[in-house]
């Protein structure tokens, strides 16, 4: 009994050590990251943008749309939603393959903004210490606004203002829901659902935002319906 006891220590005393070295892994990363360049004058860099698009100046329709589909309890955790890692875990588990992810909108920021596309697990825990300093020094909308701005929306086009402007030749504030619920769904996998790459595979998406946006009540079942 006390042999078990021990081993049950010791392996306890092993997870911590390996847990705290990646933490110190990602968090070095991190800082890494900002000696190239400060996390304000990066945040600077996309707002001070000719074409920045400000929260207000987006239909409701697209906001709406894209925390449904993207992080639909973003106004209600922190910079990470642990609820949301636990329940992409179980479903990948459960499925036997990556399906889900259990990333924040502000985690997405931290991304885009500090760090490159590559995926790799010190990246992931990197991006965790960089979404904290985000909501420390940021809003919810601000991020949100940064968040739209920095995505790619495919046929080249960068941040909500290129793709409203480039797909349906009208500013984000315009946008119907329609319009909104297709572009919600690009960012995910751009080279994908892009509606000029694969006409058919946008429509499949889009259709998911809309079921998104009817489960989490941002519309009424006939509006979903009208769009099908």
């Amino acid at each position: 009994m006390k042999f078990i006891k021990k081993l049950f220590i010791g392996i306890l005393i092993l997870i911590i050590l390996v847990i705290s070295i990646i933490f110190l892994v990602g968090h070095s990363y991190y800082t890494k990251a900002l000696k190239e360049k400060p996390l304000f004058s990066r945040i600077d860099e996309i707002t001070s943008r000719e074409n920045y698009v400000k929260f207000e100046d987006m239909s409701s329709n697209y906001r709406n749309a894209v925390i449904s589909v993207e992080d639909h309890r973003y106004y209600d955790h922190g910079p990470v939603d642990f609820i949301a890692i636990g329940r992409a875990v179980f479903t990948n588990i459960k499925s036997g393959k990556l399906k889900e992810g259990g990333s924040t909108i502000t985690q997405q920021v931290a991304k885009n903004v500090v760090f490159s596309q590559e995926s790799t697990w010190v990246r992931k825990i990197a991006e965790i210490f960089a979404a904290y300093d985000l909501e420390k020094n940021y809003s919810k909308k601000e991020i949100f606004e940064i968040y739209v701005n920095t995505s790619y929306f495919g046929d080249g086009y960068y941040g909500i203002y290129q793709a409203s402007n480039g797909y349906y030749k009208k500013s984000p504030k315009d946008l119907n829901l329609d319009e909104s619920s297709m572009l919600a769904g690009v960012p995910n996998a751009p080279s994908v659902y892009a509606p000029t790459v694969n006409p058919d595979l946008a429509k499949k998406r889009q259709y998911h935002v809309i079921n998104k946006m009817l489960e989490y009540g941002y519309i009424t079942k006939d509006e979903a319906l009208s769009i099908k």
